[in-house]
């Protein structure tokens, strides 16, 4: 099993930075299949065969831990390069 971990600070207020995650989560359950629900500690958990991790939110930064199985290994690179993507389209400070 292989791990996927980034951390990138955003200037979202909780509110937005929390509908940005919903965002992300989104298009991954809908490109990827992916289940995803929010911890009572307001961490934002998803999984599918092969596929797990976490989403946590902190007042000024955002960190995504990704659990590869076997099957998905080939496709690391791509997957972080995929979400460094998302993470500037969704987590990124909006100019005035």
């Amino acid at each position: 099993m292989s791990q996927i971990s980034i951390t990138r600070a955003h200037g979202l207020s909780p509110k937005k930075a929390r509908l940005a995650a919903e965002a992300v989560a989104a298009d991954l359950q809908a490109e990827y299949g992916l289940q995803y629900a929010w911890d009572d500690d307001g961490t934002l958990s998803f999984q599918r065969a092969g596929i797990s991790g976490q989403l946590t939110l902190e007042r000024r930064q955002v960190t995504v831990q990704v659990r590869l199985g076997l099957l998905f290994l080939p496709f690391k690179a791509s997957f972080e390069r995929e979400i460094h993507d998302y993470f500037d389209q969704r987590f990124a400070p909006r100019s005035a």
